[in-house]
């Protein structure tokens, strides 16, 4: 049974869903695999505009199958390492998406679901949304760049208390701390609904609007950041949407 569906929508939005409710859909290998081959479709394919990520039934997504990856105590450092670096390209093949991405938390996004959730662009939640950094409380290091993905929305101090104190967020308390907007009663509509506002953007300029970003995010760095913008105006500035408001101040 696939455990990750793709449905197309109006103007290159594509809802990519989490489909294994019983489990409240979390990430085994099965599903990692067909996460991976879905954004890698969804990257090669030029229609695609914006990518909108959900978990189907009550969860986004309850983690990681904790037994197949820590069952075996006895497993070296070193094997399990790597294990978990292969783990991780699940939630990193959204996160390197070049298109604008959202998350559509319709429930629990705890440990690996979390990561998944923040790998994505915007996060919407919704009432019964609930970002969990749960991992120390299960005598766990937080993993897959949750550190990273707290820091940027948190900032240091509030991502330190978090991880440490295996916190979960409820909707409203994301919301307040920036980490997610909303609080929206169905958050996969009012997904869909900036996917389709995103999609208005020609695809060329949204993705380089995404790229500039995140130079900003990883490097702050103004001279990193200018010198790509500088390139993607003069790159933009051909644009039909462009040279349509330049006619008018010729007249």
């Amino acid at each position: 049974m696939a455990k990750v569906r793709v449905d197309t929508h109006d103007d290159g939005v594509r809802l990519v869903t989490l489909t294994d409710p019983d489990r409240r859909n979390a990430m085994d290998d099965a599903m990692g695999a067909e996460l991976i081959a879905a954004t890698t479709a969804l990257r090669d394919d030029p229609a695609t505009r914006v990518v909108v990520v959900t978990g189907e039934g009550r969860a986004f997504c309850a983690g990681a199958d904790l037994p197949a990856l820590f069952g075996d105590a006895e497993v070296p450092v070193p094997a399990r390492a790597e294990r978990l670096s292969g783990y991780y390209r699940a939630f990193f093949s959204v996160l390197e998406l070049p298109l604008p991405t959202i998350a559509a938390v319709n429930g629990p996004a705890v440990g690996a679901g979390l990561n998944l959730a923040m790998a994505c662009d915007v996060r919407i939640a919704g009432p019964q949304a609930a970002f969990g950094a749960t991992f120390t409380n299960i005598g766990l290091h937080p993993g897959g760049g949750c550190t990273w993905f707290l820091v940027q929305a948190l900032g240091a101090s509030r991502a330190l208390r978090t991880l440490l104190l295996g916190e979960t967020l409820d909707a409203e308390t994301a919301v307040a701390a920036g980490l997610a907007d909303g609080v929206e009663p169905d958050p996969v509509a009012a997904a869909l609904d900036l996917a389709g506002r995103f999609a208005q953007v020609e695809p060329a300029l949204a993705r380089a609007v995404k790229r500039s970003v995140k130079i900003a995010v990883d490097t702050g760095d103004l001279e990193a950041v200018v010198a790509f913008e500088t390139w993607a105006q003069a790159a933009s500035a051909s644009s039909p949407r462009l040279q349509e408001w330049v006619a008018r101040f010729r007249r």
